[in-house]
């Protein structure tokens, strides 16, 4: 069992879900709870880490980074994605769940994650499909829904970025002012500036100035 540290986040109360959750489904199945506050080192409460290799103080993802941003989920601003795929940065496939949890004035404050390793159970699947049906089971399935999980902000960071860039679909060297303003305006709807460097970072990324992404983000604000 992961220790807690002693700490006043609002969302301790929660604490005794993460152990429960965590104690019924066993050592596969990872609960732990951010707290919004401090995205750098958000998690404050955590089970069975290793599914992870996260521990108390490691940073928001980029999912929970963009729904917080948009205080919910999509277009109706749900506060729970169940059931959806991610991926360790060690390779095991996860089966996750995440409830936003609000504050009085209706603000997401923080969530609780559950993520259950079903790599072995995926493995298992495999096989029998195979001895069962003559399905081609080499087809490409979507990876939509796929989290970032890391000890490292600046990894959220530069995945947030990396993304950014690759929906604009040009190298870097070869952007336009549009182009890069595209970039900072995708990182913003990701929730990127929430984090502490995020404007030094995606400048040194893009190669400008951080004057120029501050530029681009009065742009940004000016045009929504």
């Amino acid at each position: 069992m992961d220790s807690y540290k002693k700490n006043n986040s609002k969302l301790k109360k929660y604490i005794p879900f993460v152990k429960t959750i965590a104690e019924m489904f066993g050592k596969k199945c990872e609960v732990l709870i951010h707290d919004f506050s401090n995205p750098q080192h958000s998690i404050v409460a955590i089970e069975n880490g290793h599914v992870t290799g996260r521990k108390i103080g490691d940073p928001i993802t980029d999912l929970a980074l963009s729904v917080w941003k948009k205080n919910g989920y999509e277009n109706k601003k749900i506060d729970r994605i169940v059931n959806y795929k991610t991926k360790s940065k060690d390779g095991k496939i996860l089966k996750s769940s995440t409830v936003f949890i609000r504050n009085n004035q209706k603000k997401i404050i923080g969530c609780i994650c559950i993520n259950y390793d079903i790599t072995v159970d995926l493995m298992f699947h495999k096989v029998m499909d195979e001895f069962c049906t003559t399905v081609d089971l080499d087809k490409e399935k979507s990876e939509k829904g796929i989290e970032t999980f890391t000890s490292d902000v600046n990894e959220v960071l530069k995945n947030i970025i990396q993304e950014a860039v690759e929906k604009i679909g040009k190298p870097i060297p070869l952007m336009q002012k549009e182009d890069k303003l595209m970039v900072a305006k995708i990182a913003d709807e990701k929730g990127a500036f929430l984090i502490k460097g995020a404007i030094a970072q995606l400048a040194k990324e893009i190669n400008v100035s951080r004057f120029t992404i501050y530029n681009y983000l009065e742009e940004i604000k000016v045009s929504k």
